[in-house]
């Protein structure tokens, strides 16, 4: 193996900053949080929470298990101790960050013993439960694409959260790039506009992984100036970074033994050791095809007591969930995943990440690299190359990886097939009055040229909506085109 190591990076061990709670954090929140061992709050933390308590729209950009969440909950829940009517929503981009960390949530509501209602509301939520939440959910915990298509358009059925709503949550916004970011920001700016129609006017608080701008995305994506909170606080183990090369088979044509047999053989090395392992490949079939590999190696092997997982999209929730738990008690050695196990979602503390081929950002190698070591103690990430020229480049040139920043987050929220599409959602929702976009041509564009479509009607200066089409249900938010095409295998 170690012929094959073309670069080895150690990232030493970091000692946690912390910092007193401040002022005007209730004692209820302190104490609970003691119960937890929580007695003071990683620095970090404690200025997040300071911005959002001064009243700021918060962007906070620390690592993966940097304790982002209670930068959020802290605040969240301090307020509706205090105003007991105020209303939160989190949003999050898929559904098992939802439901992770909604499990959070309700372990600091229980210890409260306050009745702090929360509630995810996606589409799995059983239509008999929808009423409930409408009516008494203190936190909505949802995804864009619900708010999108199951929240605005029926405004007049969330009259007491609109009219409360205090906080606006939005996790993982380094998640929000090019298209669904564009769309992610159109979404918000209806949000506000509903919100101020009932009276409300939300702060935002956002959370990042390392990216190279996450005032400049959040700040478009919301619409306001943000304040950026970067200093991470919280603890970290000694990390080894291992760039690995397979073996050359083939000198003459170049060609090197393949790198899903290197990545599956290196993760074996660990599993016989019982070591905690996760792998991650770009493809569900490479998935597939490791895991058949490593699941038949163990039982040659005859280690009782290993087990290996997949993880990937395609999975019942409810698998999910059990993979998800035994990874967290131990009782899963192993896991092969796409990227869906690179959010934050709580998969308790893997030692060691393998990386099936770059990702294909910084960023993104990363994340998966801090799935490992996620608590404390020394943890090991390995990149195995594959043949791909990007993946030869790093091996050549390592410094690329550790040298540069992340990728820049980009969004064009003025795209116009985007800013018409939510337009037309917006004038669903709500009627258009020519003093909203007095400073923006362009929407007075858009609009007068739906009107002349006879999508929308004009009257005097206001827009009203005229067709019985439901413009969000023909928006998606991951493309920026209206066109939907079926692929028929006629083979």
């Amino acid at each position: 193996m170690a012929e094959n190591i073309t670069h080895w990076q150690t990232i030493p061990a970091r000692r946690a900053v912390t910092a007193e709670y401040p002022d005007g954090i209730d004692e209820r929140l302190k104490r609970v949080l003691a119960e937890r061992g929580i007695t003071k709050l990683y620095s970090h933390q404690a200025e997040a929470v300071g911005a959002v308590l001064d009243g700021r729209d918060t962007v906070i950009v620390t690592p993966t298990a940097s304790g982002k969440t209670l930068c959020y909950n802290l605040p969240t829940l301090n307020h509706i101790l205090h105003e007991p009517s105020a209303r939160a929503l989190y949003l999050f981009p898929t559904k098992a960050l939802s439901q992770d960390q909604l499990a959070e949530l309700m372990g600091l509501v229980e210890r409260l013993e306050v009745d702090i209602k929360t509630y995810t509301f996606d589409g799995d939520t059983p239509v008999t439960a929808r009423r409930a939440i409408r009516a008494a959910g203190h936190i909505v915990v949802t995804n864009p694409d619900m708010l999108h298509a199951g929240i605005l358009p029926h405004h007049t059925k969330w009259i007491k959260l609109f009219e409360n709503l205090r906080y606006v949550v939005i996790d993982e916004i380094h998640q929000y790039r090019g298209v669904f970011g564009s769309h992610l920001a159109n979404v918000i700016k209806r949000l506000k506009r509903i919100c101020a129609f009932y009276g409300s006017d939300p702060q935002f608080i956002c959370c990042s992984a390392t990216i190279a701008n996450p005032g400049e995305l959040a700040g478009r994506i919301i619409g306001r100036e943000v304040t950026v909170v970067d200093n991470n606080g919280a603890p970290a183990g000694e990390k080894h970074i291992i760039l690995y090369n397979p073996p050359v088979i083939n000198p003459q044509l170049g060609i090197r033994r393949s790198a899903i047999n290197e990545a599956s053989r290196l993760a074996m090395l660990f599993l016989r050791e019982r070591i905690q392992t996760i792998v991650f490949a770009q493809f569900r079939l490479n998935v597939e095809v490791m895991l058949t590999y490593l699941q038949r190696e163990l039982k040659k092997a005859r280690r009782g007591g290993v087990t290996i997982a997949g993880y990937r999209g395609g999975y019942l929730p409810n698998e999910r969930r059990r993979i998800e738990r035994g990874l967290r008690s131990g009782e899963i050695t192993g896991v092969v995943s796409t990227n869906a196990l690179e959010l934050g979602i709580d998969i308790g503390s893997l030692d060691v990440s393998i990386v099936l081929g770059y990702p294909g950002s910084i960023a993104s190698l990363w994340q998966q690299a801090g799935r490992a070591g996620r608590r404390a103690g020394s943890s090991l990430t390995i990149l195995v190359a594959n043949s791909s020229a990007i993946n030869q480049f790093l091996c050549s040139e390592p410094q690329y990886l550790f040298q540069r920043t992340p990728e820049a987050g980009v969004i064009d929220p003025d795209n116009l097939i985007i800013k018409t599409n939510h337009l037309k959602c917006a004038a669903f929702e709500l009627p258009f009055d020519e003093s909203e976009f007095s400073s923006d041509p362009g929407t007075a564009g858009i609009l007068d040229y739906l009107a002349g479509e006879q999508i929308l009607r004009r009257t005097g200066d206001r827009y009203h909506w005229s067709t019985e089409i439901y413009p969000a249900q023909q928006v998606s938010l991951r493309s920026a085109s209206p066109d939907n095409f079926v692929i028929l295998n006629e083979s």
